[in-house]
């Protein structure tokens, strides 16, 4: 084992296997696409990596495997899959376009689906069939994406996920802000491997003991979301970078199959020299538009504006309209309203003290906190409906209402 020193979990230990693995150059890349994007120009903390938080899901992976193993919960064809599983905690970020997920909000194909053909391509599937048998990169990619069917998958892709853990933790240590207090060692002591009731299968569950440092989670994920991920600073600068590349894919500057090969700075450095504007100026010498108009989501009422997030093309429509009314040029008004899917959802079977397996859903469980109507007054509560402009502007909010 080598040992990489590490601020969050200070000594990772990782095998030889893993070290391929990161030796790799589609890896390495990782290094340069910083994990919370163009979050740095608020904390300034927050220039940590892909790469460092990869690391860290790998071990997360490694030290809930090890819990699981040594309460001889891991049947004989789980334990086969810890190889695999390991894997994939590292692997599960190598498709990131630069700057985090923000391109993925202008309709680019997902990270998981740009990692089939790096997990699939020359570099990684040799070493992961000389390490686990030809099936491995299928099954690899199957857990990252959350298709697979391994009683572990939950510990790659799920409600309590290795990776959420791993990023909260990181990004509040990284922000130096208190919001991801999360206590991890009873979450991983609480989680099992049992039959879960609404698949019929064994799956990754908790035990009841678990429930508060379940709510430890949502609680850190709901703050991070609220003060650092959807803070309005952060929210424009993404603005911006979305409608920069947006503006330069559709006019050939660029192509969306380059962008996976980019790092942050290459990624700036090429549509410097292909696409120069207004809006890269002021994401790098960080004048960022300003608010005209907000409001949170929980006060829109039950007004249809889930389109602003996934119908770019009328989006652009909207901003640009706007932009004229007040005399300003396409891209000089942005409107924001930032979407999760299931930011905070929660399904998964839970173990109580008398040994039955109970589903927690939407419903709720009898007896604790109601975490997922919790859960969903947290994102209507974070969400919020911005409208960013490179000029100090007075607009009412009517004019995105109305449209």
């Amino acid at each position: 084992m080598e040992i990489i020193r590490d601020p969050l979990w200070n000594n990772i230990r990782v095998e030889p296997f893993i070290l391929r693995l990161v030796d790799t150059a589609v890896f390495q890349r990782l290094r340069y696409v910083r994990q919370l994007g163009l979050a740095h120009l608020v904390y300034p903390g927050a220039s940590h990596s892909r790469f460092e938080h990869a690391l860290g899901a790998y071990h997360l992976a490694r030290t809930a495997l090890g819990i699981l193993g040594e309460r001889g919960e891991l049947a004989p064809e789980s334990a086969a899959d810890g190889g695999l599983v390991r894997a994939a905690a590292l692997l599960h970020d190598i498709g990131h376009y630069p700057f985090s997920h923000a391109l993925e909000e202008i309709g680019v194909p997902l990270h998981e689906e740009v990692a089939g053909p790096l997990i699939l391509g020359p570099e990684l599937a040799p070493l992961l069939r000389a390490e686990f048998g030809d099936e491995a990169p299928a099954r690899v990619l199957a857990l990252i994406r959350g298709h697979s069917d391994s009683p572990l998958a939950g510990l790659i892709s799920g409600s309590v996920d290795l990776d959420k853990i791993e990023y909260l933790k990181r990004d509040a240590l990284m922000c130096g802000v208190p919001y991801g207090e999360i206590d991890v060692d009873r979450l991983l002591h609480a989680l099992v491997v049992l039959n879960d009731p609404a698949r019929n299968r064994a799956a990754i569950g908790i035990t009841d003991k678990g429930l508060s440092a379940l709510e430890s989670l949502l609680f850190a994920k709901y703050q991070m979301y609220r003060n650092v991920y959807w803070h309005h600073a952060v929210r424009s600068a993404t603005a911006m970078y979305k409608r920069l590349v947006e503006d330069a894919l559709r006019a050939g500057a660029i192509r969306i199959g380059e962008l996976v090969s980019h790092t942050d700075e290459s990624l700036l450095a090429e549509l410097r020299r292909a696409a120069p504007s207004a809006l890269l100026n002021g994401l790098q010498r960080r004048t960022l538009w300003k608010r005209a108009a907000e409001a949170p989501a929980a006060e829109l009422g039950d007004r249809d504006l889930e389109w602003i997030a996934v119908d770019r093309d009328r989006a652009r429509a909207l901003e640009d309209a706007i932009a004229r009314r007040h005399g300003l040029a396409p891209g000089d008004v942005l409107v924001d309203y930032p979407a999760k899917t299931q930011m905070l959802g929660l399904e998964l079977p839970v173990r109580i003290r008398d040994d039955r397996i109970v589903a927690l859903t939407a419903a709720g469980l009898p007896g604790a906190v109601n975490l997922p109507r919790l859960a969903d007054e947290f994102y209507r509560s974070a969400r919020w409906l911005r409208v960013f402009a490179r000029e100090r502007i007075t607009m009412r909010l009517a004019e995105v209402l109305d449209t």
